[in-house]
């Protein structure tokens, strides 16, 4: 997977966009309607409230993953089955606004470390087990999209359930 080393210019962009994440996912979740937030636009699909509860799980692993990253020697970033911790862990039953606090403050806890990571850190890389050789800049341009994607993938949910709703 990894693609290169970011510099200190390349970098910025993505860590305003990663430190945006939160407000934008809160954003979306705000105007999914109550009856629509454990509404599955398909099978296999998740409904808004468990895209939420992934996006906290998936912010508690990123977060770590980063540390390990650029503190380690040789650090192993496991991959996880999210499809299986959904289900699992029952994201339905977990409080959406717990999710979101994790999110919000997973995440600046995290920036606040990545924004103080000198060069070199970013230039350091571990194995990720499911695609292979993994940097902190890979790293970055993977979660800086990441919440984002999943708040578009909300606002998908709601124009599905409405149109199913006629």
């Amino acid at each position: 997977m990894s693609t290169g080393v970011l510099t200190a210019a390349e970098r910025e962009p993505l860590l305003r966009q990663y430190e945006k994440g939160p407000a934008r996912l809160r954003a979306a979740w705000e105007v999914v309607p109550a009856e629509a937030r454990q509404w599955r636009p398909g099978p296999g699909t998740w409904s808004a409230h468990e895209v939420v509860v992934h996006c906290a799980d998936s912010e508690a692993n990123a977060a770590l993953r980063l540390r390990y990253l650029v503190t380690e020697k040789e650090p192993l970033i496991v991959g996880y089955d999210q499809e299986a911790w959904a289900r699992e862990h029952d994201y339905h039953a977990h409080p959406a606004e717990v999710a979101l606090a994790v999110v919000d403050a997973v995440r600046a806890h995290t920036a606040a470390l990545a924004r103080r990571l000198p060069d070199a850190a970013w230039a350091r890389a571990g194995r990720h087990t499911e695609s292979g050789p993994y940097s902190a800049c890979d790293w970055l341009r993977s979660y800086a999209a990441h919440v984002e994607n999943h708040a578009r993938q909300i606002e998908r949910n709601v124009a599905a359930w409405r149109e199913s709703r006629g």
